[in-house]
């Protein structure tokens, strides 16, 4: 009776470590208060490097099928527009490297729009949806990842297993004096704050 009481105990703590191991692999994303982000709370995504131009906003370009474009603000003093972001497996927190939503309204959800010809790039826009991991969505999801001591956004989505997807960093692409988000091999380091 003993041992099967000794094999329980010993079992329990296994069990037990083994989930303390897990939860703390998860690293979250921190704002620059040091605040882990929080899913469906507003942010400011700043550039690190200052003298280039603002926060991330919004724009409307003539030439696009989807009404809007996520560009960084010509204004360095501008934070640009505050977003949210919605973890696919809705986390309490936004783990780093995790597929999530980026949104300033319900209908404004960050999406890789179709590769544009002319200028030979992959922008981004606010045509996505929000939610729905899978094949149907796959376009909608990106990661915040670490990048020196600060982060960077990805595209590589990993909500649908059988999909081909690209993998790259998000950058910035002028065109016609607009800083035009895209995917990039020269990412855009960021930095989160809070908007109150």
């Amino acid at each position: 009776m003993s041992s099967l009481l000794y094999i329980f105990l010993l079992l329990a703590v296994f069990i037990s470590h083994r989930g303390a191991t897990t939860e703390a692999a998860v690293e979250p994303v921190k704002d620059i208060n040091e605040k882990p982000l929080l899913p469906g709370v507003k942010y400011y995504i700043l550039p690190v490097i200052r003298g280039r131009g603002g926060g991330l906003t919004m724009s409307n370009l003539k030439t696009e099928t989807c009404p809007t474009s996520v560009i960084q603000d010509q204004f360095e003093v501008s934070q640009g527009l505050p977003w949210k972001f919605s973890p696919y497996d809705k986390s309490r927190i936004i783990p780093v490297s995790t597929d999530v939503n980026i949104k300033s309204s319900p209908t404004s959800i960050w999406e890789l729009a179709n590769f544009d010809e002319t200028t030979k790039q992959w922008f981004i826009s606010t045509c996505g949806v929000e939610g729905n991991p899978g094949q149907k969505t796959v376009d909608n999801w990106f990661k915040i990842d670490k990048f020196e001591k600060d982060y960077k956004i990805r595209f590589c989505p990993t909500v649908c297993n059988f999909c081909k997807v690209i993998c790259r960093d998000v950058g910035v692409f002028v065109q016609d004096g607009k800083r035009r988000l895209a995917l990039s091999d020269v990412p855009l380091k960021v930095m989160f704050k809070r908007a109150y």
